[in-house]
């Protein structure tokens, strides 16, 4: 199975952002933690702050990947553009995010990619990656 998780603005930052709420991993470092753990699939990983290069990966992955693992950061309360390319794929996406967004602020509990995501994964750190691996490897 090939899997692509794409993370949105800041998450560059892991490991020095608020590490209160994100932790203080950088995704590289946790990446190759995933690779490993999951050696049998085939997993990539692009990161951008730039919301039209998230949604020309998305579009891109239709016919390279299996699936897609997305955290669009604080584009996902925001970005039409974002929800819209997941509808207009064939596959699956996995809305993930580090944190408790319901439990943040206000504007956090507004998603536009959730309508359009095959479920979603919230709040369980930077395992709530693992699980939507694990989710797409179980169904």
């Amino acid at each position: 199975m090939k899997l692509l998780i794409i993370n949105g603005p800041n998450l560059n930052m892991l490991g020095k952002r608020e590490p209160g709420i994100y932790g203080n991993q950088t995704f590289e470092e946790f990446f190759t933690e995933l690779q490993s753990k999951f050696a049998t699939t085939d997993l990539s990983y692009f990161q951008s702050n730039i919301e039209g290069e998230l949604i020309t990966k998305i579009q891109d992955a239709d016919d390279r990947f299996d699936g897609v693992i997305l955290n669009a950061g604080a584009y996902t309360h925001t970005s039409i553009g974002i929800g819209d390319a997941i509808k207009a794929i064939s596959k699956p996406v996995i809305e993930v995010h580090i944190s408790n967004t319901f439990g943040r602020e206000e504007f956090r509990h507004q998603s536009y990619i959730s309508p359009n995501a095959q479920g979603v994964i919230l709040g369980f750190g930077l395992q709530s990656y693992e699980l939507a691996i694990q989710s797409f490897l179980t169904s």
